[in-house]
């Protein structure tokens, strides 16, 4: 090819003029290792046979080697690499406290095993309580690039900045969306298909709080959608499905969404129509 060939071209900008993505940005591969490795950490199941000094060091290794690429400072590096590994043992009793909870309450969980190894939610708030450390210390790039992995795995999107209290369930989970801002409290359980979510996307609004409060003990079923800084959910609520709520709740409230249904015989002839 010449050199005014315009594949050629592309290729070079590709191999470094734009850098757009290189640099020392952690690649895909390189993310999901870092996830996998953090929660076979702390709960490697039982065919593992490393033990939890070798898995400690590993993944203290593995998470050091790709920080410093991020932050490109040695001593930073250093510094929150102590403070995550001093802080998990507060987020494993954190995460038992999780599992025992969605045990506790889900008649199709057979053990705790069987939520912590099987269950996508539990890994989405394991990798959420992590990537939520990372970004209360302001670390670059690596918390959302967490959150999005656990995401792509399980189809649970919470943005690491997200403030979630103690015993949180998330029940199956497909759909949910948690924005950055929202802040819910203990012994709080969710269904899937709700959002957490802002009235209005701007980038002007970066440093307001743009999404709801989800208050003590409440439940909130599933295709929920809730939006809002100023929105918020009073304790001991129950949100029924499919609802659309931008305003307050008082606590021990039940919010429901009434859908007219005409069930009758139909004829074999009759054609549907579909009003939406």
């Amino acid at each position: 090819m010449s050199s005014s060939d315009p594949l050629q071209e592309f290729l070079h900008r590709l191999d470094g003029e734009t850098r757009i993505g290189k640099d020392s940005t952690p690649g895909r591969l390189e993310i999901a290792n870092l996830a996998e490795q953090l929660f076979g950490l702390l709960f490697p199941g039982a065919h593992c046979l490393d033990t939890a000094e070798v898995r400690y060091s590993e993944t203290h290794r593995q998470f050091e080697n790709l920080l410093i690429r991020i932050t490109t400072d040695e001593a930073r590096t250093q510094q929150l690499t102590v403070s995550l590994f001093r802080q998990l043992p507060a987020i494993y009793d954190d995460l038992v406290g999780d599992a025992e909870t969605i045990y506790r309450f889900d008649p199709a969980a057979n053990s705790v095993d069987e939520v912590v190894q099987g269950y996508p939610g539990f890994f989405a708030i394991t990798i959420y309580r992590i990537a939520h450390l990372l970004y209360l210390q302001k670390v670059p790039l690596l918390p959302r690039f967490l959150a999005e992995y656990a995401h792509s795995r399980t189809g649970i999107d919470i943005n690491p900045g997200a403030q979630i209290g103690r015993s949180f369930i998330v029940d199956h989970g497909t759909g949910i969306v948690i924005g950055e801002t929202a802040i819910v409290g203990n012994d709080v359980r969710i269904y899937q298909g709700v959002t957490l979510g802002a009235i209005q996307v701007d980038k002007s609004l970066a440093n307001t709080k743009r999404h709801p409060t989800i208050e003590d003990n409440c439940t909130i079923y599933s295709n929920c959608t809730i939006l809002g800084g100023d929105t918020v959910i009073g304790h001991d609520s129950v949100i029924g499905g499919n609802t659309w709520i931008t305003r307050s709740v008082p606590p021990f409230s039940l919010v429901i969404h009434k859908a007219n249904i005409d069930v009758r015989p139909r004829r074999s002839n009759e054609p549907i129509n579909f009003s939406i």
